[in-house]
């Protein structure tokens, strides 16, 4: 079975809005008296991150279609990893490493996530619309 892929049409997350956490696989153990005690309650943990994105209102229709097909959030969907994808491929010095014709090498990674406990958000300045949403990144 092949997931749904993250429109191409959409934009990149914003990095002013970047937000991620990992999920705790622990439980706590209560104790009467001293320091509190944990175990694992789970052996893998999703990772929780809320961005946002800036879009016309073509790209809000978009994001919205995108939202429905799924169940609105329910089913999962792979998006290129943000923080990774597209991004230049450097050196130990930090220079970015190139092809033969001058080109840089980019990176490429992808994430299966689900929506987020939280349905997405958005708002309006001017004519765009900034839609926030948190996805649950799978381990």
């Amino acid at each position: 079975m092949t997931l749904p892929a993250w429109p191409s049409e959409l934009p990149r997350p914003s990095r002013a809005s970047w937000s991620a956490q990992l999920q705790d696989p622990r439980a706590r153990r209560s104790a009467e008296n001293g320091p509190p005690g944990y175990r694992r309650r789970f052996s893998s943990a999703a990772r929780l991150v809320t961005m946002e994105i800036e879009v016309s209102r073509n790209g809000k229709a978009v994001f919205d279609t995108f939202h429905a097909d799924l169940a609105y959030g329910s089913l999962p969907f792979t998006m290129p990893d943000p923080t990774t994808d597209g991004w230049p491929l450097l050196s130990s010095t930090g220079a970015p490493l190139l092809k033969p014709d001058g080109t840089p090498i980019l990176l490429s990674a992808e994430w299966v996530c689900l929506f987020g406990e939280e349905m997405p958000s958005e708002r309006i300045r001017g004519v765009n619309f900034f839609i926030s949403f948190p996805v649950a990144v799978m381990p």
